[in-house]
């Protein structure tokens, strides 16, 4: 097993940087340096950490409107398998101390050293003065197999958004984990698990009369807020706009997770690059680079 810092990847929540995580790919490392939180074979477990990020992206959207942010969290672990995490995020272009509040309650489990399954739902709740600016709060569930086949690992991930408007998500990561000699008395490391993610989700194409079409990202935050307002109107300065909602891939994500991993913290640091394949010059999509920073402290 291990317990690392950080799943943001880019899409994924930005919640799994808050706890430790499980995969069968690690399965074999129990009770060694690799997790970091040294948890293996304990009931309970506590953590505290924190982090930065240049830009929150989140299903296909920017939750933090390209702006950097900043978090502090907290989580507990029973059994090494199933965590509650809460974590207040503050935005640098927000006035409320905390934009909004995350909770996430998830299980995994490893069966053996190829194969293992995680689930978790999770609750993002905004602070009401920018709901108009931001996003509704939301509430995301997701289910998750992990294969290790030894050169890769795959995650297969599928995802709903809970509202009236319910919204599925899809993402296949495929990435691989390695990490150097134990050193500091072996009693730390250096991770590395570089990925290429990708996503998929409903698309919406956008034709107008002059028969040119672009495809937007149905963000679903802001499709709850305004019932999907933030679209152009059918008939615009004399241009007529049809849509229509299909499901392709979306999104296409590279990234280099590196955590330092010692018995009792965990530093980690991931560079990834974002490639959205919608064109949307109504509310143009995120892409690009995207850096984030997070620690973990085990309290116990």
């Amino acid at each position: 097993m291990k317990g690392r810092g950080f799943i943001l990847a880019i899409a994924l929540p930005v919640l799994m940087m808050f706890m430790p995580e499980v995969s069968a790919q690690t399965a074999d490392s129990t009770g060694s340096v690799a997790d970091p939180a040294g948890n293996a074979g304990k009931v309970h477990s506590f953590y505290a950490g924190g982090g930065y990020g240049s830009n929150m992206i989140y299903l296909g959207s920017t939750m933090s409107r390209d702006n950097p942010y900043s978090y502090a969290s907290l989580s507990y672990g029973l059994k090494n398998k199933l965590f509650l995490t809460g974590s207040a995020v503050h935005l640098n272009a927000a006035d409320p101390p905390v934009a909004f509040y995350i909770a996430s309650l998830t299980y995994s489990h490893a069966f053996n050293d190829w194969f293992d399954i995680s689930a978790g739902i999770y609750r993002y709740q905004v602070d009401p003065s920018l709901t108009d600016t931001l996003f509704e709060s939301f509430t995301y569930g997701d289910l998750t197999l992990g294969f290790d086949w030894k050169i890769l690992y795959t995650k297969i991930s599928a995802g709903t958004l809970f509202s009236d408007e319910s919204q599925g998500f899809y993402q296949v990561r495929n990435s691989r984990y390695f990490q150097t000699p134990e050193f500091f008395r072996a009693k730390a490391n250096i991770s590395f698990d570089p990925y290429v993610n990708l996503m998929f989700g409903t698309m919406t194409e956008v034709t107008a009369t002059s028969n040119t079409s672009s495809y937007s990202v149905s963000s679903p935050f802001r499709k709850w807020k305004d019932k999907g307002n933030n679209r152009p109107p059918g008939n615009t300065g004399g241009m007529i706009y049809s849509y229509k909602d299909i499901f392709g891939l979306i999104e296409i994500d590279f990234g280099l997770p590196v955590d330092i991993n010692t018995d009792f913290m965990t530093i980690g640091l991931e560079p990834s690059y974002v490639i959205p394949l919608a064109d949307d010059s109504y509310y143009p999509v995120t892409k690009g680079f995207v850096f984030s920073a997070s620690i973990i402290f085990r309290i116990f």
